[in-house]
């Protein structure tokens, strides 16, 4: 058995994250992409196109000094869902983030086209980023 092509593209979107590399983020994140991103928070909201999706993650990074750091556990894809269980790290003003979280992708022709965040703790995520 195979694995779906989609989780191919996980694999790369997950390393150029992890690398802060925007350029080969780029090329697998579809120019008018969704991001949503819940909780009530600095970083929750919807972001239209790669410029306010690709600043939310930079700003995860320059919030956390560099620490934030996601750990794939498992990745499932079909012709219409992408689903990333995975588990997150980072420190923050004196605070820590330990926790699991799902990315939920809708993929088309290679690209992202949408992703939506659910959080194992939402109260605790939000204290984390308020």
């Amino acid at each position: 058995m195979t694995d779906h092509p989609h989780i191919a593209v996980f694999h790369r979107t997950l390393a150029a994250f992890a690398a802060g590399d925007m350029d080969a983020l780029a090329e697998v994140f579809h120019p008018d992409v969704v991001w949503h991103a819940g909780g009530r928070n600095l970083l929750a909201g919807d972001y239209r196109g790669r410029e306010e999706t690709f600043a939310q993650f930079g700003q995860e990074f320059q919030l956390t000094g560099g620490t934030y750091r996601p750990q794939l556990q498992n990745v499932l894809a079909n012709d219409d869902h992408t689903v990333a269980l995975l588990h997150a790290t980072a420190s923050r003003e004196g605070k820590q983030l330990d926790m699991d979280y799902v990315i939920v992708f809708r993929i088309a022709d290679g690209l992202i086209t949408e992703g939506r965040t659910f959080v194992a703790d939402p109260p605790a995520y939000d204290e984390f980023w308020s």
